[in-house]
């Protein structure tokens, strides 16, 4: 039996779905999204052994400075849809297809590598890097992989083309590429521009389907988003067919396209969160609504970099309508304080319902909402004069006080550190942001907890939050596990 309750029913909902699919592959009629990783798919044709070696050559990256008002914007599309059998992905040459066009779009240079395996997935990612480490520090540099992935000794992995995902664990390891060390520690930080991660990755393997071991949660680098199209631990579900996109892709393709220019990358990866998670659950397959996704976003940017370049948004008229909205704007911009934020942001909305920055500010709201009915809880003890903006704070402390008042769990990890590194009464600070940032999602931040308690001496509130950082889906390094020990 499973050590989570919840657990039960994910069980019933895969097997359900797997009924599904048998319905579907005997010609019933079930919709193309039922299908959850790992079921059988139709094979695809052998692949060009010569293409398959020859990795991606990116082309130069324009001439251009941090000055000159032009932006330049790299991504790399990795995906993978040749696996042994049953593990075939029919959807990710369409995800590939379908977001480069949204991405060139907006701006993007994209290198497209599909079905590349390990050795050509290396090359093409050396390629990428070496593009971006001449890019200028404005740039966006854009990194998607959509295929299997898999956790193993907390390091979360994306498996290349032809390797199968019922491996051993060494096997498996040895095989893939590492998220973190191979591609996204890697990446250069762009000081005025953002490096952006996103993982539309199957997460778990047959047997992890039912024990809650998917990819890890993890913290983004500075400068740097981190989006996850599923929760840690969690499975994402495929179309059976090669005509459908995958729930997150196709959700982010479509707000690429749609959301409005002056919406930034953060706000975007917001919204096809919400987007993703209320199609699942509106979803006519009862399994599907049971399995329903809830993307993972890490993020620690620095810039605030609209879906549109800013030579594009110069061409297509002012930003604000009137004066009333840029002045109701400013305001939700300065507050901190959730229950504020929450009540500007719907004025906002309400007033200016057809607004440039509608999109930011249904972020704001819904941040806000949950923040603000959050701090209400009793084990959560942070208050007002957390969130106020006091002389001499940093940038990096006044943009993290901003974020953490809509509902931002890293930002409010990262304040909690800062109390903790000043010490003394900053204490009970460092305990009541790190409370906070476990209430909205943070693991890494409840195990952190956990391990602060046990320091002192505190086991059952320790047990508590080691507890809880399991039940968000963090698996802690072994070397960090043996602290607890």
């Amino acid at each position: 039996m499973s050590r989570h309750p919840g657990q039960r029913g994910r069980r019933r909902a895969l097997r359900q779905l797997g009924g599904a699919l048998g319905a579907w592959a005997s010609g019933l009629a079930v919709p193309a999204w039922a299908q959850g990783y790992g079921a059988r798919a139709p094979s695809p044709a052998a692949s060009d052994p010569v293409a398959a070696a020859a990795p991606p050559q990116p082309a130069p990256v324009p001439g251009s400075s941090a000055t000159d008002g032009s932006e330049v914007r790299l991504a790399l599309l990795l995906g993978n849809r040749q696996y042994p059998e049953p593990f075939d992905l029919p959807p990710i040459p369409k995800n590939l297809r379908d977001l480069k066009g949204a991405l060139e779009h907006r701006g993007f240079q994209v290198t497209d590598a599909l079905d590349r395996d390990l050795a050509s997935s290396r090359a093409a990612i050396d390629g990428f890097i070496r593009l971006a480490q001449t890019a200028p520090p404005n740039a966006t540099l854009l990194f998607y992989f959509s295929g299997h992935g898999v956790q193993i000794d907390s390091a979360n992995l994306l498996l290349p083309a032809g390797l199968s995902p019922a491996l051993q664990s060494d096997a498996m390891r040895k095989g893939s590429l590492q998220l973190l060390s191979d591609v996204v520690g890697r990446l250069p930080e762009r000081p005025q521009g953002q490096v952006i991660a996103v993982v539309d990755a199957c997460r778990t393997t047959l047997k992890q389907a039912t024990e809650d071991a998917g990819l890890n949660q993890v913290e983004a680098p500075p400068g740097c988003v981190i989006a996850f199209s599923t929760g840690a631990g969690r499975p994402a579900i495929a179309p059976a067919v090669e005509t459908q996109n995958t729930f997150y892709t196709g959700s982010l393709v479509r707000l690429l396209a749609s959301t409005s220019d002056e919406t930034s990358f953060s706000e975007l990866f917001q919204l096809v969160k919400q987007d993703v998670r209320e199609t699942m659950l509106k979803h006519p397959v009862e399994a599907i609504r049971k399995l329903a996704q809830d993307p993972f976003i890490a993020d620690n940017s620095r810039s605030r970099v609209t879906l549109a370049p800013r030579s594009v948004r110069e061409t297509r008229g002012p930003r604000f309508a009137n004066r009333n909205e840029e002045a109701d704007w400013q305001r939700l911009q300065e507050a901190t304080w959730p229950p504020e934020v929450l009540q500007l942001a719907d004025a906002y909305l309400r007033d200016h319902p057809d607004s440039k920055l509608a999109g930011a500010a249904k972020v704001a709201r819904t941040g806000s909402d949950n923040a603000a009915r959050l701090l209400k809880r009793s084990d959560v003890r942070l208050y007002k004069s957390a969130f106020q903006l006091q002389d001499g704070l940093s940038e990096d402390e006044r943009r993290d006080i901003a974020r953490a008042g809509i509902g931002d769990k890293d930002a409010a990890a990262r304040m909690g550190r800062r109390a903790m590194a000043k010490g003394g009464a900053g204490l009970q600070r460092y305990e009541g942001w790190l409370q906070y940032a476990s209430a909205l999602g943070n693991g890494i931040a409840a195990y952190e907890l956990a391990l602060h308690y046990r320091r002192q001496e505190q086991p059952v509130m320790a047990s508590r939050y080691e507890s809880i950082a399991r039940e968000l889906g963090y698996n802690p390094p072994t070397s960090l596990d043996n602290v607890r020990k």
